[in-house]
C-alpha cells in the first residue's frame, strides 16, 4: 500500500510516542523485522524528527481526502433530502427499509409519521 519517498498523514499514535497527530510525514524507511510492532519509519520535517510507526498510524493524503468528500457529500444530500421533503431520497441515504416495501405493498404515511422517524434518526 505504502512505497518509500510517499507522503503520509499522522492519524494515530497506538504506542503513544508523542507523534504530532495530523501532521505531514514521510515514510523514509521500513522495518522487516518480524520481531518489531513497527512497519515503516516517517520523518516529519516539521518537527525535525522520525518516528518508527506502525501502519494503522499513518495514512496516504489522498485517502483522507476521498473519504472527507464522501462525507461531505452524504451530509449535503442529506439536507437537500430534508429541505425539500424528499422522502425516497432520505431513505437510501438513512438506509431505512420498510417491511411492507419489502413485499411489494404500496406504503402511505403521513407526514406527521415521516417527521417522527426522521427526529428518531437524527441527532438533535
Amino acid at each position: 500500500m505504502f512505497k518509500l519517498g510517499q507522503r503520509v498523514v499522522i492519524v494515530a499514535d497506538s504506542f503513544e510516542q508523542g507523534m504530532p497527530i495530523g501532521e505531514y510525514g514521510y515514510l523514509i524507511g521500513r522495518d522487516r523485522n518480524p520481531d518489531s510492532a513497527f512497519s515503516w519509519i516517517v520523518r516529519i520535517p516539521k518537527i525535525d524528527k522520525q518516528y518508527a510507526v506502525v501502519e494503522d498510524d499513518i495514512a496516504l493524503e489522498e485517502t483522507l481526502l476521498e473519504q472527507e468528500a464522501d462525507r461531505i457529500q452524504k451530509e449535503a444530500l442529506l439536507d437537500f433530502a430534508l429541505a425539500t421533503r424528499n422522502e425516497a431520497l432520505f431513505r437510501q441515504l438513512m438506509g431505512i427499509q420498510d417491511e411492507a416495501a419489502e413485499n411489494g405493498e404500496p406504503v402511505k404515511e403521513s407526514m406527521e409519521e415521516f417527521i417522527r422517524k426522521v427526529n428518531i434518526k437524527a441527532w438533535i
